[in-house]
């Protein structure tokens, strides 16, 4: 055990490594290339920029983030120029700021800096989030590992595509992710009103937040007695953010609802996993049965108590489903898995000695997750030998596996959950 430990920090940090030249050396600069060739513009390429410049504008001037000024202002931002529909290679993602109003006031520290500034200090805040996201959940789930394998396990995460993807663009979805991992952990430490507080902060997503709400609030209106301070505390939090919201900015609710009906127009060919792996029609279907089929699980486990199995499994099965069936298959989603994959590797031994159709889909878990990492390693060693543009052109290599994932993992967790006792 302690020789595998010792070799496997070296291996988790090659693995890390080569991911990171892959995303730096391999994707990027096929993307690069790609866009000089074809005229396309990239700009800053932060999805924080958005976010930032309408929080600045509402905050600072007063002014509408979700108008079409303020649009056009991000536009020339992000992308270098306004988007121009007569434009065919422009891209059709207009970059509106399709958040909840509510999103400024956790960006209101940073308005009054350059934007690079802020760009350079988020990256090392979502490093930060992420790594201590790895050791809020395995406090949650009550795995303690020796420090070499925690150590591997952060490596990982960190050295992983779809965070790296995320830090990369700023994705808010690590913060949210983030912050979900605190409420988890706060849950299970009986702080029910703080954990129910720092979820609706996390709703600054909605989409993919929304799933655990409608599950925590169903587990606490279960047992309300006890488990009251959680409704209370989220339901506080959520008062003061749409009432602050609405005192900043009157009428947002309506505005925003037109950005996320605009948003999914200029999105037409954006859809969940389930629409990538089989066609939108049956992906809908698809996700459809799954969401019913989470429901019917949810309402089994309601009265679990947060020091069961069934609780965690079910906490990590919602994330896990929430990934599935969001209607964006973005990797950088895939942050929800975290918790369900952790989850496996501490029980990996028990969980192969319970029947063989777990056995398959450990395998078939294992194989999709670690693809993107011996991928990596593979375009790394190869570019040693290789000119850059002949290794550019397997730069799809690694994320083959992506859209897979998600549904692999939530198939194990689910077959988990079934057979775990309800309280």
């Amino acid at each position: 055990m302690r020789q595998n430990s010792k070799l496997g920090l070296p291996l988790a940090l090659l693995f890390a490594g080569s991911m990171w030249f892959y995303v730096q050396h391999v994707l990027i600069s096929h993307q690069q290339a790609d866009a000089a060739l074809h005229g396309i513009p990239r700009g800053n390429l932060s999805d924080l920029y958005p976010r930032w410049l309408g929080a600045r504008e509402l905050l600072l001037h007063h002014r509408n983030p979700y108008s079409p000024e303020v649009t056009r202002e991000i536009q020339i931002g992000y992308y270098g120029h306004p988007l121009d529909p007569t434009r065919p290679l422009d891209p059709k993602d207009q970059q509106g700021f399709a958040y909840p109003a509510y999103v400024v006031f956790l960006l209101a520290p940073t308005i009054g800096l350059p934007f690079p500034t802020v760009q350079a200090g988020f990256r090392w805040l979502l490093v930060a989030l992420t790594g201590a996201a790895v050791l809020l959940w395995l406090r949650t789930l009550r795995w303690r590992p020796p420090l070499t394998t925690a150590a591997i396990l952060i490596v990982l995460t960190l050295g992983s595509f779809q965070v790296l993807q995320g830090i990369k663009l700023q994705q808010l979805s690590l913060l949210v992710g983030a912050l979900v991992a605190g409420c988890a952990v706060l849950l299970t430490g009986n702080c029910l009103a703080t954990a129910g507080a720092l979820l609706a902060f996390a709703t600054i997503k909605p989409q993919l937040v929304l799933p655990l709400v409608a599950w925590l609030l169903l587990w606490a209106f279960s047992d309300w007695p006890y488990r009251r301070n959680f409704v209370w505390g989220f339901a506080s939090a959520m008062t003061v953010l749409l009432a602050a919201a609405e005192y900043v900015l009157p009428g947002w609710i309506w505005r925003f609802r037109d950005a996320v009906i605009a948003y999914r127009q200029y999105n037409d060919g954006a859809g969940s996993v389930l629409d990538v792996l089989l066609t939108p029609d049956w992906g809908r279907v698809l996700a459809g049965l799954v969401g019913l089929a989470l429901a019917v699980t949810a309402w089994k486990h309601r009265r679990a108590s947060t020091d069961s199995p069934a609780f965690n499994l079910m906490l990590v099965l919602v994330l896990a489903t929430t990934v599935v069936i969001v209607p964006k298959a973005s990797p950088y989603n895939q942050v929800f898995l975290l918790p369900g994959i952790l989850l496996v590797a501490g029980k990996w031994r028990v969980l192969w000695r319970k029947n063989r159709l777990t056995q398959v889909l450990l395998m078939i878990s294992g194989v999709l997750i670690f693809w993107p990492w011996l991928a990596a390693t593979a375009l790394t060693i190869a570019s040693l030998g290789l000119p850059a543009d002949v290794v550019q052109r397997a730069w799809a290599l690694p994320v083959w596996t992506s859209s897979a994932i998600p549904p692999a993992v939530a198939a194990l967790l689910a077959c988990l959950v079934v057979r775990a006792p309800e309280t």
